[in-house]
């Protein structure tokens, strides 16, 4: 199942989506009506919205409530990749330049801060003050895992535990607030909250792994960003973790050195992934992510049987599954 088919139950409220979110973006600055035209010139996947959507219908009728709630995570979540690229120094996004590549970084901090104050105006005018607590929360968590990453980046190791902690907080929190706001704009029902607050925190544990994964498989052309991009950025992620569990302490070292060098060469890169093959890394972080899946589907059993359920799980799979 693709993202299309697990979209079609929310698909007519994506599309109102749109020009709603456009609206939200205006500014009377010529130079940021110029930025934003060109960052949403490129519609990504709607993922977050869309898990808005479903969570929502999978407890009630989706309306004005949801449509706020999707533009405020949808915001958080642009202004944390534009920052994220200041911080990474990345030059493309989506197969286009990073506004930090076109405008410098002065310009997109700035976007981003006008981005996640967009969030919090949307919240206040329309007294969404449980969106605005996920939401901040998220943000919280989102720094957290950041700056945890970078601290364990400047390291020689890092363990399973604390690499599930660091995306738990950079990816989950995200995906989580996705669901539980979307359940909040149409029940009061706190166990449903709660349900679909879980289902996102694992669902969104096993998109990342898989995104992990897919640094060592696919291809630069499907995946939109350089293959191996984690690992050039220092990054040590469940499937290397793994492999050096399961190799002899002397060639994980060298490996681990060959990650942390100044200069990480291809050849280099080419060695580490096949280490990693090798001692069953990606197997490993497979069966992890499916295992996260299967506890977001246990999630949604307080739930009656309808399609938003239906592409729910539909989407616990696809996190698994995707291609890119």
């Amino acid at each position: 199942m693709t993202l299309t088919d697990v979209s079609t139950p929310i698909a007519s409220h994506l599309e109102e989506f749109q020009p709603f979110f456009k609206e939200m973006l205006r500014s009377k600055t010529a130079l940021l009506e110029l930025v934003i035209r060109y960052m949403t010139r490129r519609r990504g996947k709607q993922v977050r919205p869309a898990l808005v959507f479903l969570a929502a219908a999978v407890c009630g009728e989706v309306g004005r409530r949801s449509h706020i709630g999707a533009a405020m995570v949808e915001l958080l979540h642009t202004a944390t990749l534009v920052h994220d690229d200041v911080v990474d120094e990345a030059d493309e996004r989506r197969g286009m330049a990073s506004i930090n590549a076109v405008w410098k970084n002065k310009v997109a901090v700035l976007v981003g801060d006008f981005l996640l104050s967009r969030g919090l105006i949307i919240a206040v005018e329309n007294e969404e003050f449980d969106f605005l607590r996920i939401t901040s929360g998220a943000v919280r968590r989102l720094s957290e895992g950041e700056l945890l990453q970078i601290q364990k980046s400047r390291q020689r190791s890092i363990d399973e535990e604390t690499y599930l902690r660091i995306i738990s907080d950079k990816t989950a929190s995200l995906i989580s607030a996705c669901c539980e706001i979307g359940a909040i704009s149409t029940t009061r029902d706190a166990d449903k909250h709660k349900a679909l607050r879980d289902y996102g925190e694992y669902v969104g544990l096993a998109f990342q792994i898989r995104d992990d994964v897919l640094d060592y498989t696919s291809r630069s052309k499907v995946l939109g960003k350089p293959v191996a991009n984690d690992l050039r950025e220092k990054k040590i992620t469940l499937p290397l973790i793994y492999a050096c569990s399961q190799a002899g302490t002397k060639e994980a070292k060298n490996i681990i050195g060959m990650v942390k060098s100044k200069k990480l060469t291809d050849e280099n890169i080419t060695a580490i992934m096949a280490f990693v093959e090798r001692n069953g890394g990606i197997g490993y972080a497979i069966g992890r992510a499916r295992e996260f899946a299967a506890i977001a589907q246990k999630s949604l059993d307080i739930l009656p049987d309808s399609p938003a359920k239906k592409s729910l799980m539909a989407f616990a799979d696809y996190s698994v599954s995707r291609i890119k």
